[in-house]
């Protein structure tokens, strides 16, 4: 049995007020529940106060039960063990909070970062542009400037893309096509209807910055015959040739 009625024989399993077939089941339920264990422990720390309502039990010298010091000693070390992990935690994240304090500002701009990816993203797809073999073209009919930084991977080529003069709104993709004739896309992205990298002077702050995105293609560098820039209708925006 592994009812309520089993987590209210605690005390009675303390005082020895169980008969040895009340005992025995309490001990199996004791063994998978480590609520009834943790009470068990504290209870067991009451010793004068439970020496005292033993005394006042109806015919003491009847009911004999106690726990059984191997499986007390082994449900007390779980239950010390479950306090100790949770000491652990506490500590750690009491750690963490001192760290937070004293490094003050630092440690605020570090956390306000994890909470805003299209900051570090575009930074992070800018210094990986900055670092591959540049290749670019500018459409003769859309005016599309886009250019790609390769960088050979052991599983393929690494691709980071700026775009500029691109206005939407659009979604496009950058697909690899090999040699063979091949394609894999690249990378997708949106356009918002202010653009990307325009060069008018109406264009707003955000509208003049080329947008910077990156991905991969499992292509060797050496087998990709070209880039190309499209929207998810089909429409070609430019064509990037290796």
């Amino acid at each position: 049995m592994n009812g309520p009625a089993q987590h209210m024989d605690v005390g009675a399993y303390a005082l020895g007020v169980l008969d040895e077939a009340e005992a025995a089941r309490f001990e199996e339920h004791l063994a998978d529940c480590p609520r009834c264990a943790a009470e068990l422990d504290a209870v067991l720390g009451l010793t004068p106060l439970l020496a005292d309502l033993k005394e006042s039990a109806p015919d003491p010298g009847a009911l004999t039960a106690r726990p059984r010091p191997a499986l007390l000693d082994g449900l007390l070390t779980r239950v010390a063990a479950v306090r100790r992990a949770q000491r652990t935690r506490r500590l750690c994240l009491a750690a963490a909070a001192a760290v937070l304090i004293g490094a003050g500002p630092l440690a605020g701009s570090a956390l306000t970062s994890q909470h805003a990816p299209s900051h570090s993203t575009v930074s992070a797809a800018k210094a990986m542009y900055e670092e591959g073999e540049k290749i670019g073209a500018v459409d003769p009919a859309t005016k599309v400037d886009a250019s790609v930084s390769l960088q050979e991977k052991p599983w393929g080529t690494h691709v980071a893309l700026r775009l500029a003069n691109v206005t939407g709104p659009l979604t496009c993709d950058l697909v690899a096509v090999g040699r063979n004739g091949e394609r894999q896309t690249v990378t997708t992205w949106a356009v918002p209807a202010g653009g990307y990298g325009l060069r008018s002077s109406g264009a707003d702050k955000w509208s003049k910055e080329p947008l910077y995105t990156h991905g991969g293609a499992a292509l060797n560098r050496k087998d990709i015959d070209r880039f190309e820039v499209r929207t998810l209708d089909g429409k070609l925006l430019d064509t990037i040739k290796i």
